[in-house]
C-alpha cells in the first residue's frame, strides 16, 4: 500500500525501552528448500488471456541448452518468499564470453508476460522483480542476495556466444517465514471451495509473516498498522505467533511523531524509522490492535505499558471534530478506508472513531482507569448521536458522507462495526445498501473484509459465506496462489498505481477468510 499524505518536517521521538522490548521479540525464521515443479511456457493470447503450457517435467530441465534469445520458465508450484540459488554451467566449446542473462520473477503468470520498459505508473519500477546478470566464469553456484516473492522464474539469455550455450543444472528457493505450520487447526469443512480459500488465505498470511508482519513480501515489505490489525486477528486463530504481534506493537510505540502520533507505517531496515506518512484511521487502530493482543495473549504488562499510546491516538483524532461532534470533511489523502476512487471518507471515519474509542474504553476499564473510561463513554454517546442526527438520511435510511451527501459502502459498514446502530438496524442498512448498490463500492480486500464482518455481526452468516466465495473465490478463479492487494471483480486488472505491474499479489490484509472461518463458523 502507498499513500501520498506525509509530514516531511516531522520530528521523531524514540522510546529506547520500547525498542529494546521489540527487538527482544525478533523471531527466528523457519527455512525450507523448495525446488521447481515443471518447465512451463507462459504467453498472452489475443484477447489478453494468460495461457500456461506445461512443457516438461522438472527432472528434464537441465537438458535445455540455452543460446541467445532463448527463455526458460520454471514453475515452483506455489507462491514462495525467499532466496534463490542457481547452479549454472556451459556446454559446447570453451566459454569465450561472459554469460549475459535476465532473471524475471512473477507472483502470478501475467507478470512474466509484462514488459517493464512500458511501465508508466507513479511508484517506483524498482519493485518489478527482474535482474540483469553477467557471469564471467562457468560453472558457478549463484546465490542471489535479494529476497523474492514469486511462483514463476524465467531466465532469458541475452547473449552467450555462437560457440557455447548456458545450462541451469539445478535451482531452488530457500523459503522463509516466521509462521509455524504446526499450530494451525485444519479447517473442518467438506466444502472444497472453502478449503481452497482457506489454504490460500493461510499461505498469504504465512508469506507476509517475516521479522515483522509485512503488508506484502514483494511490495512494499513494510509494517503498516492497518494491515497489522487484520493480520494479527488471523494469526490468533491460526499460527498464534503472539510475540510477533507484540514486537510490532512496541515498534510502533517505540518511535512516534513528537506529539505522540503513531505513524501509518514503519521501516525496520537499516534501522527503525517511523515513516512520515500519517493516516488518521491507521493511528486510531493502535488501540484495537493492543486490546485484541491482550485478549488473545493475556499479556497485561504490554497492555499497561502501551495503554497511554492508545489513549493518545484518540486524543489526537478527537481534534478532527467540529462543533457538532462530526468528523471534519478533510481535504486530501489523510485516511485510507479503501482505494475506491472518489470515496468520501467523512462518515466512515466517524464510525472508525467510535469503533476505536469503544475498544480504548475497554483498555481503560481493564487498567482500572475509571475516570478516563467514563470520559470515553461520553465521547461514544456524543459521536453516535451526532452521526444519527446529521448523517443518517431520513429518505434513503442510509448514512451519507460529505457535502455532496455521498452514499457509499464504507459509511454503512463502519457505522455497523462501530455499533452505532443495533443488529437489526444494521441488517436493514445492509439490505438497503445492496438494493441501491451505490457507485462508490469497494475494491480492496481490506474493505471487503469489513463488509463481510458487518454481514456476520448483523446475523447474515450464510450471506457472508456466499460473499466470501464470490469475492475471495473470484481471485481463486483468476489463478491466485495468494490473495491480492486489490481486487475488483468488475475489473480484475484494476490498479491504484497507474500501472498494474507493481500490484502486490500476496498482501496481508487479504488473508482474513482464515480468521472469519475459525472465529465465526466453528470450522
Amino acid at each position: 500500500m502507498a499513500a501520498v499524505s506525509s509530514d516531511l518536517n516531522m520530528v521523531r521521538v524514540t522510546n529506547e525501552e520500547f525498542v529494546k522490548k521489540a527487538e527482544a521479540c525478533t523471531p527466528e525464521l523457519y527455512k525450507s528448500v523448495v525446488y521447481p515443479e515443471s518447465v512451463v511456457e507462459i504467453r498472452k493470447t489475443e484477447n489478453d488471456y494468460i495461457e500456461i503450457i506445461k512443457k516438461d517435467d522438472i527432472k528434464n530441465f537441465s537438458r535445455y541448452a540455452l543460446k541467445k534469445g532463448d527463455r526458460l520458465c520454471l514453475d515452483f508450484g506455489d507462491h514462495q518468499v525467499g532466496y534463490v540459488t542457481l547452479y549454472l554451467k556451459s556446454v559446447g566449446s570453451p566459454q569465450d564470453a561472459p554469460a549475459f542473462f535476465k532473471l524475471k520473477f512473477g507472483e502470478n503468470a501475467r507478470e512474466i508476460t509484462e514488459n517493464s520498459e512500458e511501465y508508466d505508473g507513479w511508484i517506483s519500477k524498482g519493485w518489478i522483480q527482474e535482474e540483469y546478470l553477467h557471469v564471467d566464469v562457468l560453472p558457478v553456484k549463484l546465490e542471489l542476495p535479494r529476497r523474492y516473492a514469486f511462483r514463476y522464474m524465467e531466465l532469458q539469455v541475452i547473449d552467450t556466444s555462437v560457440k557455447w550455450q548456458l545450462v541451469i543444472e539445478e535451482t531452488f528457493c530457500t523459503s522463509v517465514t516466521s509462521a509455524c505450520e504446526d499450530k494451525v487447526k485444519k479447517l473442518d469443512s467438506e466444502n472444497e471451495e472453502l478449503q481452497a480459500i482457506d489454504k490460500v488465505s493461510l499461505r498469504t498470511l504465512r508469506n507476509c509473516m517475516q521479522q515483522v508482519f509485512e503488508d506484502g513480501p514483494k511490495r512494499d515489505r513494510r509494517l503498516w498498522l492497518g494491515d497489522l490489525r487484520l493480520q494479527a486477528l488471523a494469526d490468533y486463530e491460526t499460527y498464534q505467533n503472539y510475540n510477533l504481534v507484540k514486537r510490532c506493537l512496541y515498534l510502533f510505540a517505540g518511535q512516534t511523531k513528537d506529539n505522540g502520533q503513531i505513524s501509518a507505517c514503519l521501516f525496520t531496515e537499516p534501522r527503525l524509522c517511523a515513516d512520515d506518512t500519517f493516516l488518521l484511521d491507521y493511528s486510531m487502530f493502535f488501540g484495537p490492535v493492543l486490546l485484541d493482543y491482550y485478549q488473545a495473549s493475556g499479556d497485561v504488562e504490554t497492555l499497561r505499558e502501551l495503554g497511554s499510546s492508545a489513549y493518545r491516538q484518540m486524543e489526537l483524532a478527537g481534534e478532527w471534530f467540529d462543533e457538532r461532534d462530526l468528523m471534519k470533511n478533510g481535504e486530501g489523502f489523510w485516511a485510507f478506508v479503501d482505494w475506491t476512487e472518489g470515496l468520501n471518507k467523512q462518515t466512515a471515519l466517524q464510525g472508525i472513531y467510535i469503533y476505536c474509542i469503544r475498544r480504548v474504553k475497554k483498555i481503560a476499564e481493564l487498567l482500572g482507569d475509571k475516570e478516563r473510561a467514563e470520559g470515553f463513554v461520553e465521547e461514544i454517546r456524543r459521536k453516535t448521536e451526532a452521526a444519527k442526527k446529521y448523517l443518517l438520511d431520513p429518505y434513503t435510511g442510509l448514512f451519507v458522507s460529505g457535502e455532496q451527501r455521498q452514499i457509499n459502502y464504507a459509511s454503512q459498514v463502519w457505522m455497523i462495526l462501530a455499533e452505532a446502530v443495533t443488529k437489526d438496524e444494521g441488517a436493514q442498512l445492509l439490505d438497503r445498501l445492496l438494493e441501491l448498490d451505490p457507485e462508490k463500492g469497494m475494491v480492496s480486500p481490506y474493505m471487503n473484509h469489513h463488509f463481510t464482518e458487518a454481514l456476520i455481526l448483523c446475523g447474515r452468516k450464510e450471506q457472508a459465506l456466499e460473499y466470501i466465495k464470490y469475492y475471495w473465490g473470484g481471485m481463486l478463479h483468476e489463478g491466485a496462489d495468494t490473495f491480492w492487494e486489490l481486487y475488483n471483480p468488475e475489473n480484475p486488472s484494476e490498479t491504484p498505481y497507474g500501472n498494474g505491474m507493481v500490484n502486490s499479489y500476496c498482501h496481508a490484509w487479504s488473508c482474513t477468510p482464515a480468521y472469519l472461518f475459525r472465529k465465526y463458523y466453528d470450522m
